[in-house]
């Protein structure tokens, strides 16, 4: 057998790694309460007998099979790689999406079958299994009374032969529809964004030399984004193929993982750090004396860091007193103590935290992608010098071009562009144009750095006729401790407003301070102590903004905006429409009384 170079389809990596860096500890997960770990011997082994097992049921290639997860586990990459490897596709899906979404994208793409992993999904599939007249069997992953559980496939299958995937896998070539991943969209119904092995395969490759140094076959990484997301997903091959060891867990145990992973690297989105850097910020400003003292010089010297020592030797040297007497304990506090790297990305990250944690030596990164591009297109890195800027989303990625488009637009061409959207010919001709796509975000590129500074789609004009970039807005108002979430609105208004949801933990501190009741929430919001805390913050980031694209208005949201409620994605972008329907009271308010 020849020595893969490097691997070309998805199901090569695990392949890959058993011939350079087999692993006795592949992937570590938490079933059933305890940690279990697989061995990238076993992993091959059981992703095999996965693809024997769906030939038995019948699955052929091009036959879609679901697959969801409420946490990441080693099951779902298992089933992952045994699905493509006989050229069949796998349709992840969110545990969150409503049952209206689930129906819509398992008819649309026609599953046969579905994965799932606990009760809770099983009955929610279930409930609307009738309505989908392709899905043949629902199978578990965690033991549920009543339901196949996906060992069954272990059983079946030894009725096939183990050279009819050997046969069915060199069939499968680099350019093959791999998956579909439906875009959770902030508008409409989803799309199903189809991409190749070579989409997400090239990704994985050409993103290697912008990770922190690792140790191959001894690094260890912590993975808990949605596995669902290519985001997510596409490390996880990334991982794979540079022998890192994944422990793998959900967004609802974060800060027990990582003390038990010590992850060397891990990825996240800007609402976690900034959750991480509130906890740290109301911790350290709780103590008293000589700690607080020291807790906020050190804090206030990380917000003025900046890459390569461009600060000179006695900020250096300050700054590494401050890690070592206030930032080795918060590390410690974190599980971080020997992280070397986290990528940042989904959303954009306010420079204040980028500063903050890499400061305190705890290594962020920005980075900027779609799923339609599999999905990094660029990414900071400390790897070599002039690679990391604040503000900006880093260099593009080897074999990767963008452009910037006359109106601004961010347009992106390299073998990591999708293949188009599924059955939709027409919405595929609007974004994907001479091999170029429209990625439908405003940004410039500085000195190579690329900069995103909104969505095309959202920028709206007041009735002044002045545009107005509300996530630009949004970012800055979300420096605030006390701004937890922010729409910006105003679109043929005479002016920008907010709705705002407090950081309620920080606020209930400081309205006790002050003598305000924060027994209940909505008496509290309106206090007009409180309403003056806010119009203190929002002046004070306004002044950065000119006239026409200052917040000149805001109201205070008693609850956080939820996915349930249709406000927010599952990867937590606005649904900016659904929020301007369910607070239509709030936001006429505000512009009736500032007539």
């Amino acid at each position: 057998m020849n020595m893969m170079k490097e691997p070309k389809r998805l199901f090569d990596f695990p392949y890959y790694q058993l011939e350079n860096f087999p692993l006795e500890k592949m992937m570590t997960s938490r079933l059933n309460g305890e940690w279990t770990t697989i061995s990238t011997v076993d992993f091959v082994k059981q992703m095999n007998l996965v693809s024997r097992g769906l030939i038995s049921l019948g699955i052929a290639p091009g036959d879609r099979v679901a697959l969801i997860t409420h946490a990441n586990r080693m099951e779902w990459d298992i089933m992952d790689n045994g699905i493509m490897q006989i050229g069949a596709i796998d349709v992840p899906i969110y545990p969150t999406m409503t049952e209206q979404d689930c129906e819509y994208i398992m008819n649309h793409a026609e599953t046969r079958l579905c994965f799932v992993s606990n009760k809770e999904l099983y009955d929610k599939i279930s409930g609307i299994k009738s309505k989908i007249p392709s899905l043949l069997k629902i199978y578990t992953f965690e033991r549920v009374e009543g339901a196949p559980h996906w060992s069954e496939l272990f059983s079946v299958a030894t009725t096939t032969d183990p050279s009819k995937v050997d046969e069915l896998s060199r069939q499968v070539k680099e350019e093959d529809l791999a998956t579909i991943i439906y875009t959770s969209g902030t508008t409409g119904l989803p799309k199903g964004v189809m991409l190749s092995h070579r989409n997400i395969a090239s990704n994985a490759i050409d993103c290697e030399e912008r990770l922190p140094h690792l140790v191959k076959g001894e690094s260890r990484c912590l993975t808990f984004l949605p596995i669902s997301h290519i985001y997510e997903r596409m490390l996880h091959y990334l991982y794979i193929a540079n022998g890192v060891h994944m422990y793998m867990s959900g967004m609802d145990s974060i800060k027990d993982d990582l003390a038990v992973a010590k992850p060397h690297m891990f990825t996240g989105v800007p609402r976690l750090f900034e959750k991480f850097y509130d906890g740290i910020y109301a911790k350290g400003m709780a103590n008293t004396g000589i700690k607080k003292v020291l807790f906020k010089w050190a804090h206030d010297l990380a917000l003025q860091w900046e890459p390569e020592g461009a600060n000179g030797w006695w900020y250096e040297f300050k700054l590494g007193i401050a890690r070592k007497l206030v930032f080795s304990k918060v590390k410690e506090a974190l599980g971080l103590t020997e992280i070397s790297g986290i990528a940042s990305g989904s959303a954009a990250l306010q420079v204040r935290l980028a500063r903050f944690f890499n400061g305190a030596s705890i290594w962020i990164k920005e980075g900027y992608g779609l799923t339609e591009t599999s999905p990094v297109i660029s990414v900071n890195t400390f790897r070599r010098p002039n690679m990391w800027r604040a503000g900006t989303v880093g260099k593009p990625i080897k074999n990767v071009e963008v452009k910037i488009a006359e109106d601004g637009e961010i347009l992106c061409k390299g073998p990591n562009v999708m293949i188009g959207y599924y059955k939709d010919k027409e919405k595929t001709d609007e974004v994907l144009k001479d091999g170029w796509f429209h990625t439908g975000d405003i940004g410039q590129i500085e000195d190579g750095f690329l900069k995103i500074t909104d969505r095309k789609k959202e920028l709206f004009k007041t009735s002044g006729g002045k545009y107005v970039a509300p996530q630009v807005l949004e970012n800055a108002m979300k420096e605030s401790v006390y701004i937890e979430q922010i729409v910006v609105i105003g679109d043929g208004e005479k002016f920008p407003a907010a709705l705002i949801v407090p950081e309620m933990v920080g606020l209930k501190v400081w309205a006790q301070k002050q003598g305000v009741d924060s027994s209940n929430i909505e008496a509290m919001l309106a206090h007009q102590k409180v309403q003056t805390l806010f119009d203190g913050e929002i002046e004070r980031i306004n002044v950065r903004f000119g006239n026409w694209e200052q917040v000149k208005a805001f109201r205070l949201l008693p609850r956080q905006l939820t996915i349930d409620a249709g406000e927010i994605t599952p990867t937590l972008k606005l649904k900016r429409k659904k929020i301007l329907e369910n607070w239509k009271n709030l936001i006429d308010d505000i512009y009736r009384r500032n007539d």
